[in-house]
C-alpha cells in the first residue's frame, strides 16, 4: 500500500463496462461489503452513483494480510484494471465486470456502525437513533435515492419554469411580523433594541410586491417557516416552489401551471404520460366526497338520498331532515361478505368521532336485508334505494343523516378507510384543481372571522356586495392542487385594489392602527398602478414524497426534525447563554 495524495478519481462506480475491460482507473468511495475468502477478498466499494467489485489478489497486493482490518464504511482509494467477471450480477450497472486491485489507500476509517448501512443488511434502528446519525442514514440506498429524486424534481421544475419565462428571484427571510394564518418564528435584533424580525410563513407579500415591479412572473424554490403543532406531512420549515404571475385570471393561472407540472413531470420520469387534470368546486368536493381533497382513485361517492327514504316512518331521519339537514350515503359494490356487525360497529364509532350522529348499514341480499333499520324498510323504500343507488345483492350501504358539511366530512373519512379495506385504490396518480372555495370561515371555538387561504386572497367580483353583511357567503378566487388525496399545492388571485384590500382587512376586524402597522407598505404599493396577478405555491416536501412512494415527508428532506421541532443530530433548539440572550436585549428568565 503506498502513498495515493496525487491519485484523482478517473471514474464513478456505475460507469464501468466490458468496454473498459484492460483500462487502468482509479475509485474513490465507501466500503459497503466485505468478503474475505482467505486466497482472495472482495469489495463493493460504493459512492453516490453505484457499487462496483473490487478484487484483492494476495499475489498482487504486497501487505494482503493488512486487508483483514477492513470493515463496513471505511473510505478506500483504489487503483486496478478493469477486468471482465465470469459470473455477472444483473443487479448492479456494473455488473458484469470487476477490478482486479493493484494499489489502495485507506482514506478514512468507520467506527462501529449504530445501525447497518449496506441494502444487503436489515435495518433495525428507530427513528430516533436514524435522526441521530441522519448523515448515516443517507448513505443507506433507500434514503439516498429518495433525495436524489427530490434533486431530480427541483431541476426538472426549474427547466419547466423557465420554459414558461418564470424569474428566479430570491425573497428575504429576515422578514416583518405580519398575520397571515399561522404562528410565526421570531428572531430579536441585536443592533435594534426591542425590535424583532420574522421567519417568513412564505413569500407571498414580496412576491405581489414583484408583480408590482413589473418583473411579470416569478418563481423561487424557498425556504418557509411556520411555528406550528407537526403532523408526518408538516415540519417547521419547508420547501415551497413559490411561483406568481402578472395580467392573468384564474383560468390562465391553472392552464399555465398545469403545463409546467407536465412539463415536470416529463423530465422527472420518462414513462409519464400526461392527462387533463380534473377540476371539481369546493362545494362538490365536500357534497360527493366528505373532503376538500379528495382522493380520485377510487369512485365511492357520497350521494344525497332524502328522496329515496320518502314516506319513511324512521323518525329521526324524519327530524334531521325537518331541520334542513340530509340523509346521505356511500355504496359498497358487492363486499357484503367481507362485513361482520364487528366491522360495522367500528365505523359506527370512527364516524361518530368524525362528527357524525350515528351510522346506518344496511346489507342487500335478495328480500332479505340485513340492518338495524330493517323494520322500517317498506318495500316501497326498498325499491327506491334499489333503482335510485343501483343496487344489487352483495352490496353494502352505509347511511349518516345530519346537516350537510358534518355529515358529508364523517362520511369522507369512512370513504378513505372503505378504499384501503376493499383494495380500490389504483396505482395511477389522480391529479386535480379544486376551486370555488370560501374567502371566509369562523375561527375554532369563536365567531371570529378568518380568511381560509390568506388575507391577499381577491373575492370574485361577483360577491363583493356580500361581504360587508354575509362574509361566509363570499367566494373566494383561490385554488388547490390536489394529488392522491394530499393537497400539493395552494393558490389565488390576489386582489390588486388598494381599496378592496382595505376593506378584507376591515371585515377581519383589523383596527387601522393594526392595518398601519402590519401592512402600510403593502396598502401604499397597491396605489402605484398594480397588475391583475394571481399565483401558486407546490409543496415540494409534499410532492415529492408522493411521486418518491413514500409516506411521511421527513424521508424526503436530507435533515428533517422530530414530531416536536427538534433537530436530534444537532441538538437543537437549545438554551443560549445570560450572555448571549442580554446582547439581544432579551431578559434571561433564570
Amino acid at each position: 500500500m503506498t502513498s495515493s495524495n496525487n491519485w484523482q478519481r478517473s471514474h464513478r462506480l456505475d460507469s464501468l463496462g466490458v468496454d473498459n475491460v484492460g483500462t487502468v482507473v482509479t475509485l474513490m468511495g465507501w466500503v459497503d461489503t466485505v468478503r474475505n475468502l482467505g486466497k482472495l477478498v472482495f469489495i463493493d466499494l460504493r459512492d453516490r452513483w453505484g457499487i462496483t467489485q473490487i478484487v484483492f489478489d494476495p499475489e498482487i497486493i504486497d501487505d494482503f494480510e493488512s486487508l483483514a482490518k477492513i470493515r463496513e464504511e471505511w473510505v478506500l482509494s483504489v487503483r486496478g484494471k478493469v477486468s471482465k467477471r465470469l459470473k455477472v450480477n444483473p443487479n448492479l450497472p456494473s455488473g458484469d465486470i470487476e477490478v482486479i486491485i493493484d494499489n489502495y489507500e485507506v482514506l478514512a476509517r468507520s467506527a462501529v456502525l449504530p445501525f447497518p448501512i449496506s441494502a444487503r443488511n436489515k435495518l433495525e434502528a428507530s427513528d430516533t437513533t436514524r435522526l441521530r446519525y441522519r448523515y448515516l442514514d443517507l448513505r443507506r440506498s433507500t434514503v439516498k435515492e429518495a433525495i436524489l429524486k427530490r434533486c431530480q424534481l427541483v431541476r426538472s421544475f426549474r427547466q419547466a419554469l423557465e420554459s414558461h419565462d418564470f424569474l428566479d428571484i430570491e425573497t428575504p427571510i429576515l422578514y416583518k411580523s405580519t398575520p397571515e394564518g399561522a404562528r410565526e418564528f421570531i428572531v430579536p435584533s441585536r443592533v435594534q433594541k426591542h425590535s424583532y424580525y420574522a421567519l417568513p410563513q412564505s413569500p407571498q407579500l414580496f412576491k405581489q410586491l414583484l408583480m408590482v415591479a413589473g418583473f411579470d412572473r416569478y418563481y423561487q424554490v424557498v425556504k418557509c417557516f411556520r411555528d406550528e403543532d407537526l403532523r408526518a406531512d408538516r415540519q417547521p420549515e419547508f420547501t415551497q416552489i413559490d411561483c406568481e404571475m402578472s395580467f392573468v385570471d384564474q383560468q390562465q393561472v391553472l392552464v399555465t401551471i398545469e403545463e409546467v407540472l407536465h412539463r415536470t413531470l416529463e423530465l422527472y420520469d420518462p414513462n409519464y404520460v400526461g392527462k387533463p387534470f380534473v377540476r371539481i368546486t369546493y362545494d362538490e368536493a365536500i357534497a360527493s366526497y366528505g373532503t376538500d381533497k379528495p382522493d380520485l382513485r377510487y369512485d365511492l361517492k357520497i350521494t344525497q338520498i332524502d328522496q329515496l327514504f320518502a314516506n319513511c316512518s324512521y323518525q329521526v331521519f324524519n327530524n334531521i331532515i325537518a331541520e334542513g339537514g340530509g340523509i346521505y350515503s356511500i355504496v359498497g359494490r358487492g363486499c357484503a361478505d367481507k362485513f361482520s356487525r364487528k366491522d360495522f360497529d367500528n365505523l359506527t364509532k370512527d364516524a361518530q368521532q368524525a362528527g357524525a350522529g350515528g351510522l346506518a348499514w344496511i346489507k342487500i341480499a335478495g328480500d332479505n336485508w340485513q340492518s338495524p333499520l330493517k323494520k322500517f324498510l317498506s318495500p316501497e323504500i326498498k325499491d327506491q334505494l334499489r333503482q335510485g343507488l343501483s343496487l344489487t345483492d352483495g352490496d353494502v350501504l352505509l347511511i349518516a343523516a345530519g346537516q350537510q358539511q358534518q355529515t358529508c366530512v364523517a362520511l369522507g373519512v369512512l370513504r378513505q378507510q372503505l378504499a384501503i379495506k376493499l383494495d380500490l385504490i389504483g396505482n395511477d396518480n389522480c391529479w386535480l384543481w379544486v376551486t370555488g372555495f370560501p374567502l371566509f370561515g369562523r375561527e375554532d371555538g369563536s365567531e371570529k372571522l378568518i380568511t381560509l387561504h390568506h388575507p391577499f386572497t381577491s373575492p370574485r367580483p361577483e360577491d363583493l356586495s356580500l361581504l360587508a353583511d354575509q362574509p361566509l357567503q363570499v367566494k373566494a378566487l383561490a385554488h388547490d392542487l390536489v394529488l392522491n388525496g394530499v393537497e400539493v399545492a395552494g393558490g389565488s388571485i390576489r386582489i390588486h385594489d388598494r381599496d378592496l384590500q382595505q376593506r378584507v382587512f376591515e371585515t377581519l376586524g383589523l383596527s387601522k392602527e393594526q392595518i398601519d402597522d402590519k401592512f402600510s407598505f403593502l396598502l401604499e404599493a397597491l396605489s402605484y398602478g398594480t397588475p391583475p396577478h394571481g399565483g401558486i405555491a407546490i409543496g415540494l416536501d409534499r410532492l415529492a414524497m408522493l411521486l418518491t412512494g413514500n409516506s411521511s415527508i421527513r424521508d424526503v428532506i436530507a435533515f428533517p426534525k422530530t414530531h416536536r421541532g427538534s433537530c436530534l443530530m444537532t441538538g437543537s433548539p437549545s438554551a443560549l447563554s445570560d450572555e448571549i440572550l442580554r446582547g439581544y436585549h432579551l431578559t434571561p428568565l433564570r
